[in-house]
């Protein structure tokens, strides 16, 4: 099976998004007798100011678009911020990893982890696999070591560690492994020949195939600030904030980070990162 190329997934992208909306969403007449749920590509095409024979083209990956009308598209397919500027990266229209050239930041930021003791913090690679945490990190939210290398990765700890989804409050785990999984969708679409963005789908789909339907959704999104709560082994519940940063050297990576909400919680993170001998995580499944 070949990897689809950058505009076959904005197509794709286009598709699922035109699928989701009735006429009366975009201001047309209700109809009956419809084969498939949503609008009509002629529909898009008409509302968009183009032929029908170009918008056809454009979901079968066959034409580029200008951004003045992939805008439009995106106005008439009520694409959010965030969705249009994935339809826009898809199309070409961002910015160029200017600094990819210079190697990566995983040594160099190491002590800029190590500087938030109580916030557990992690670099993320631009496919979200872990390259680089900190003890606050192994203490609150497992170690990542102890999972093996082809699964070191967010999406995987999200969707198929026990350990992660056992220390995350049940409320808070489908709305911020979702929102994980958006964001990794955003930044995949710059990547469409990656084979680790391949090996990571099916990865998740023999580990975690009850969440299939998750890999299969076209949805894109920021992965946004938000307070969680964890219950690591032998600790009262301890509330976080999730915030997420961009290395300037190299804007592909990501640090999650993950700060104390008040006094106490920090405390009790201090209390984790320092016991002896500490363990957690260390006998987590691995799938």
């Amino acid at each position: 099976m070949s990897t689809p190329t950058a505009s076959q997934e904005l197509g794709a992208f286009l598709r699922a998004h035109r699928a989701l909306l009735k006429p009366e969403d975009v201001g047309l007449p209700p109809t009956s007798r419809r084969r498939t749920p949503g609008l009509r590509r002629e529909e898009v095409a008409s509302l968009s100011g183009v032929s029908i024979a170009w918008y056809t083209w454009l979901e079968q990956g066959r034409v580029a678009a200008s951004r003045q009308v992939l805008e439009s598209v995106g106005r008439v397919l009520r694409l959010d911020d965030a969705e249009l500027r994935h339809a826009l990266r898809l199309a070409g229209y961002y910015e160029p990893e200017a600094n990819a050239t210079r190697g990566p930041v995983n040594g160099a930021l190491q002590p800029v982890l190590d500087s938030w003791p109580t916030s557990p913090a992690a670099l993320l690679d631009h496919n979200f696999d872990l390259v680089a945490w900190n003890a606050a990190w192994s203490a609150v939210l497992g170690e990542p070591s102890a999972v093996p290398a082809d699964r070191r990765n967010l999406m995987w700890f999200m969707a198929a560690d026990n350990h992660l989804r056992g220390v995350l409050r049940d409320a808070d785990w489908e709305p911020l492994a979702m929102s994980v999984f958006q964001h990794f969708r955003a930044q995949a679409g710059m990547h469409p020949s990656d084979e680790r963005i391949a090996e990571l789908y099916s990865r998740l789909a023999a580990d975690a195939p009850e969440l299939s339907h998750w890999w299969n959704c076209y949805s894109v999104g920021e992965l946004t600030t938000r307070v969680i709560t964890v219950t690591p082994v032998d600790s009262e519940p301890i509330r976080i904030s999730l915030s997420s940063l961009r290395p300037v050297d190299d804007p592909a990576s990501l640090i999650l980070l993950f700060t104390p909400a008040s006094p106490d919680d920090g405390m009790r993170v201090s209390a984790l990162v320092n016991r002896p001998l500490r363990s957690v995580g260390l006998a987590r499944k691995a799938g």
